[in-house]
C-alpha cells in the first residue's frame, strides 16, 4: 500500500488541511478504483430478489371453481360417511336408531302406496315383487362385501329356520289381509313384538326389565286405542259387509292364522338376532329370507290369484317399494343384532303413530280423542325406550 501526504494552508486564518491518500497496489496496477475491504453485501442477490408486478392479476391466486366444488363435495361425503358409521355401529344407540329408521322406512312405503297407487295389484304378486327385489339387492350387497352366499350350514341352523318361519309368517299374514279388514290384520300383526319378547326370554334367555315390559304394554294399548276407532268406523261401511259376514262364520280360524303369523314372526326375530350374531353380517339373514320367500310368494301368486300385468308406472312404483323394503329389512336385522329383542321391538310401534299423525295432518282421516291418546302413548313409550338406552351388559 502506498501512502502519500500533502498539506496546504487556506487563507490567512492559518488553518492547515492535511490530505492523506491510500492506494491499493492491485487496483493501482489494474487501473481500477479502490474498493473498501469491508463492503456491505446485500441480503438478497439479484437473482433472489422478489419480482413484483403491479399489473399482475392477483385473482389468479384464488382456487378455481371446480376445486372449490370438489372440496365441498368431499366434505359432504365425509360427513355422510361419518353419520352412516355412527348409525351402523359407531354409537351405543346404534341398535335403537336402526330400528327407528326401519319403522320410518315402512311408514314412507305406506305413504307412497297410498299416494301413488295407480293400479290394483294382487297382494301375493306385490309380495313376490318385493321379495325378489330384496333377494337381488341382498345378493349384490353380499357379493360387494366379499361374503360367501352359500356355505355348508346345518339344516337346522338359525339362517334356515329364519327363512322358513319368515316365509310362513309372510304368507299367513297376506292371507289374513285378504279376508279381514286391514285394521284388524294390523292389530294381529303388531302382536309380534309381544311374542318376540316372550320367545327371546325363553330361547335367548334375555332379561326383561320392568321398563321394557311397561313400554310394550303402553305401545300395544296405544295401538288398540287407534284401531278401535278405525274398526268402529269401518263397520259402518257397506262395502265391507261381505267381509263382516264371512268373519262371523270363520272369524276364529282367521284369528288363529293371524296369531300363527305373529308367533312365527316373533320367533323369526329371535333367529335373526342369533344368525346375525353368528355370521356378523345382518344382510345374510335378509338374503336367506328372500331366497325362500320369493319362490313361495310367486307360486302362491300364480296358484291362488289371477296374474295382473303391471303398467310401467305401477312397475316402477313396485320396484321403488321393493328397494325401500330391502333397506327396512336390513336396518331391522342390524337393530336386532345390536340390541335386545325386548327393547328393540318396542320401537316398531313408531310406524303406527306416524301413520295416524300423517293421516290427521293431511286431512285424510278425521281425528278423535282415542287416536290422539293412542299416538301419545306410543310416542311416550318409544321416547322413554330411546332415553333409557341400551343396557350396560349389552354394550
Amino acid at each position: 500500500m502506498i501512502m502519500s501526504a500533502s498539506a496546504f494552508t487556506t487563507g490567512g486564518a492559518g488553518h492547515t488541511v492535511e490530505l492523506v491518500v491510500l492506494e491499493n497496489p492491485e487496483s493501482a496496477t489494474d487501473g481500477g478504483l479502490a474498493v473498501p475491504s469491508k463492503e456491505i453485501i446485500p441480503l438478497l442477490s439479484q437473482a433472489e430478489r422478489p419480482k413484483i408486478n403491479i399489473f399482475k392479476d392477483f385473482r389468479s391466486r384464488e382456487k378455481p371453481l371446480e376445486q372449490v366444488i370438489k372440496n365441498i363435495t368431499e366434505a359432504e361425503i365425509s360427513l355422510l360417511s361419518q353419520l352412516s358409521f355412527w348409525v351402523w355401529k359407531g354409537s351405543r344407540y346404534s341398535g335403537l336408531v336402526c330400528m327407528v329408521l326401519s319403522s320410518i322406512i315402512y311408514f314412507v312405503m305406506e305413504v307412497l302406496s297410498d299416494k301413488f297407487n295407480a293400479q290394483s295389484i294382487p297382494l301375493f304378486e306385490t309380495a313376490f315383487t318385493r321379495c325378489t327385489v330384496t333377494l337381488i339387492l341382498s345378493c349384490l350387497w353380499l357379493r360387494t362385501s366379499g361374503q360367501a352366499l352359500f356355505e355348508a350350514t346345518n339344516p337346522w341352523s338359525p339362517l334356515v329356520l329364519r327363512a322358513l318361519l319368515g316365509s310362513l309368517s309372510l304368507l299367513s299374514f297376506v292371507y289374513c289381509i285378504q279376508r279381514i279388514p286391514f285394521s284388524q290384520a294390523l292389530v294381529l300383526g303388531f302382536t309380534t313384538p309381544i311374542f318376540a319378547s316372550i320367545v327371546a326370554k325363553i330361547i335367548l334367555h334375555e332379561k326383561l326389565k320392568i321398563a321394557d315390559i311397561v313400554g310394550l304394554i303402553c305401545s300395544f294399548f296405544g295401538m288398540l286405542f287407534i284401531f278401535k276407532v278405525l274398526y268402529t268406523r269401518r263397520l259402518l261401511k257397506a262395502e265391507e259387509a261381505s267381509i263382516i259376514s264371512f268373519m262371523r262364520n270363520h272369524h276364529i280360524y282367521i284369528a288363529l292364522i293371524g296369531l300363527f303369523s305373529s308367533i312365527t314372526s316373533g320367533i323369526s326375530y329371535c333367529l335373526i338376532k342369533a344368525a346375525a350374531k353368528a355370521s356378523d353380517q345382518p344382510v345374510l339373514t335378509v338374503f336367506s329370507f328372500g331366497i325362500l320367500a320369493s319362490p313361495a310368494t310367486g307360486i302362491c301368486s300364480f296358484a291362488f290369484e289371477e296374474f295382473v300385468l303391471p303398467s310401467r308406472y305401477s312397475l316402477s312404483l313396485m320396484l321403488i317399494l321393493g328397494t325401500l323394503s330391502f333397506l327396512a329389512e336390513v336396518f331391522l336385522a342390524r337393530g336386532l343384532q345390536l340390541e335386545k329383542v325386548g327393547k328393540a321391538v318396542n320401537v316398531q310401534f313408531t310406524e303406527v303413530a306416524l301413520s295416524q299423525l300423517w293421516g290427521i295432518c293431511t286431512s285424510r282421516m278425521s281425528w278423535s280423542f282415542g287416536q290422539l291418546a293412542g299416538c301419545l302413548l306410543i310416542l311416550i313409550s318409544v321416547t322413554c325406550t330411546m332415553y333409557i338406552g341400551p343396557d350396560k351388559d349389552n354394550e
